[in-house]
């Protein structure tokens, strides 16, 4: 949590402009920075409402935010909250019915406060059932939103062709010496065009739905306690997806041994425990509307989540690091051949 804003400290100019777009009133001296956020200025501000979150939007990272609002106003229209036990904290929309609202300063919104405890990483596997549970649940909740009224905020995000078609093309470009390392990972890369076709088929298999596409565990809240999910968060990426996309992201990003930024590469693994719950968890989340086709493809979105970041890692560094940060030159190299070895690990159990 961040310290609340200087006494002395007027609050923004903007808030007062606020107020007269809400049909609620604003608290301005209970302004506090919130979260540890790097895209968006996050708030947290008492109003007649109660507690909300207040975020100046970052329209250089997003660049489509019409396409967010009309994602969000399909949701807060038609998501069915009684298929989840959980809050979904969408924009509360202004007296103009809109989610976004401009002012000279930038574009704001404001959600519902959620509190509870983020986590990045879980070590009882109890918590990834919890977690897979609740964003297929989500997926149900939007199960009968026709998919093609959603708009693609950020175009081909989880297209593995495509990712394979930019790497393609970073290697033809690139102006990296191609040493042992460098051409042993672009060689593996290369050859998984195998799971390309493989994603071509099952594309033209599965129904498309309504995804969160961004499914870390720290996009939960959990009860203070840790028994419940209390919130599912960072809905920005929601878009039509595969059922797939959402199992894979949670996959890659939950069961595996070590976190992506690891060199440990002898302890790259596949958690056998975190696997199956998750698994177990997205079924029971998803036993109303799951298909057998996309049970079967589950196993799938695992590699292709962890092939599409490695897809994505090697192209940055080929490219010269203009898009992911690091901390040093190689970090998006290792990034990659981490992720190589988690997809000889899923190999393994799949």
């Amino acid at each position: 949590m961040s310290e609340k804003l200087d006494h002395t400290t007027k609050p923004p100019f903007w808030i007062s402009e606020l107020e007269n777009k809400y049909d609620f009133r604003l608290e301005p001296n209970s302004l506090v920075p919130f979260g540890d956020g790097h895209i968006h200025k996050t708030f947290r501000v008492d109003s007649t409402e109660g507690q909300l979150i207040l975020q100046q939007f970052n329209s250089k990272v997003f660049t489509a935010p019409e396409k967010i609002s009309h994602n969000h106003l399909i949701m807060l229209r038609e998501i069915n909250r009684k298929n989840i036990p959980f809050d979904l904290p969408l924009p509360v929309p202004n007296k103009n019915g809109e989610v976004f609202t401009q002012l000279t300063d930038g574009l704001f919104r404001f959600s519902p406060y959620v509190e509870g405890i983020c986590m990045n990483e879980i070590e009882d596997p109890h918590h990834a059932f919890m977690a897979a549970k609740a964003f297929s649940q989500l997926i149900n909740a939007g199960k009968h939103i026709q998919a093609n009224d959603l708009q693609e905020v950020i175009g081909g995000f989880n297209d593995l062709e495509l990712r394979y078609r930019q790497l393609l093309k970073a290697v033809e470009n690139t102006k990296r010496e191609l040493n042992h390392e460098l051409k042993e990972l672009i060689d593996f890369y290369l050859d998984q065009k195998k799971l390309v076709e493989e994603y071509r088929i099952w594309a033209t298999k599965l129904p498309l739905r309504l995804t969160h596409n961004d499914t870390k565990i720290n996009n939960l809240i959990f009860s203070k306690d840790l028994s419940t999910v209390q919130a599912v968060i960072d809905l920005d990426t929601i878009m039509a997806g595969f059922a797939f996309y959402d199992f894979g992201d949670l996959v890659r990003t939950v069961a595996c041994t070590e976190h992506e930024h690891s060199i440990n590469w002898e302890n790259i693994n596949v958690d056998k425990s975190k696997y199956k719950a998750l698994y177990e968890g997205f079924l029971e989340g998803g036993k109303d509307y799951l298909t057998k086709s996309e049970i079967a493809s589950l196993s799938f979105g695992g590699k292709l989540m962890t092939c599409i970041m490695g897809f994505r890692f090697l192209a940055d560094y080929l490219n010269g690091n203009i898009y992911y940060q690091i901390k040093y030159e190689a970090q998006n190299l290792h990034r990659a051949k981490n992720h190589m070895y988690l997809l000889h690990a899923l190999d393994q159990i799949n």
